[in-house]
């Protein structure tokens, strides 16, 4: 079997409040595979997104370790971190994040450019990944010429633009209507097959369980596989 992509050991994430001990996570254990789909799912509030921070690097653990790739994410100053997340991780977060004063091309192009693909490269790659994500004739409009579920599947083609090994979707469709949330995750477990990128998709919704390879639920602070 291939080495695993993403490695959780004994994750925990406490909080103080007025002298008590809230377990957030509680040595939590979790590896990832290449190419595969994974949900981790729970009720509001569980630790949901916690864990999709401290994978990303956006949170620190109270204590464990967290190893994506080549790097030990616990052990990472800012500097580092950045670059794991610019090149090794695509974000999809619940809220777009488009910049308002760029087109849908340029929003996806960007992240590309920024980290030394030619100008060139990276428009004719986030060309191909908005005609993936069936948007080719949207490309020139700017965040507030598109509905919801446009501006969430630009989120989702700027996040492949670098062609992550690892794709973290936080409540992706949680903002959006049954129709266009639909639309979003068909075309995101689409591409994330295409392009063989591992994900993990954190959401409270359970139907979403049939489209993913591994479910787990997030419960008291571990996870749990369905």
């Amino acid at each position: 079997m291939n080495n695993p992509v993403l490695v959780l050991n004994s994750v925990s994430k406490y909080f103080e409040n007025a002298g008590e001990t809230l377990k957030i996570l509680d040595d939590l254990n979790l590896e990832v595979f290449q190419s595969t789909k994974n949900m981790i799912y729970g009720e509001s509030g569980c630790g949901k997104s916690t864990l999709l921070n401290i994978i990303g690097g956006l949170d620190t653990p109270t204590s464990g370790t967290i190893k994506a790739g080549k790097y030990q994410i616990e052990q990472m100053d800012e500097t580092a971190l950045t670059q794991y997340r610019s090149v090794f991780l695509g974000l999809v977060f619940q809220f777009h994040y488009l910049l308002k004063d760029f087109t849908a091309l340029e929003n996806v192009m960007l992240p590309a450019y920024m980290t030394g693909m030619k100008k060139k490269q990276a428009v004719e790659r986030a060309k191909t990944l908005l005609q993936d994500v069936k948007l080719e004739n949207r490309m020139n409009h700017y965040p507030a010429q598109m509905s919801g579920g446009e501006r969430q599947r630009v989120a989702v083609a700027r996040a492949l633009v670098n062609n992550p090994a690892l794709v973290l979707a936080d409540e992706p469709t949680g903002n959006l209507d049954p129709s266009n949330a639909e639309t979003v995750r068909d075309i995101l477990f689409s591409v994330v097959s295409q392009y063989n990128n591992t994900l993990i998709l954190v959401t409270h919704d359970q139907g979403i369980s049939s489209y993913a390879d591994n479910c787990y639920r997030l419960q008291q602070g571990k996870l749990i596989l369905q």
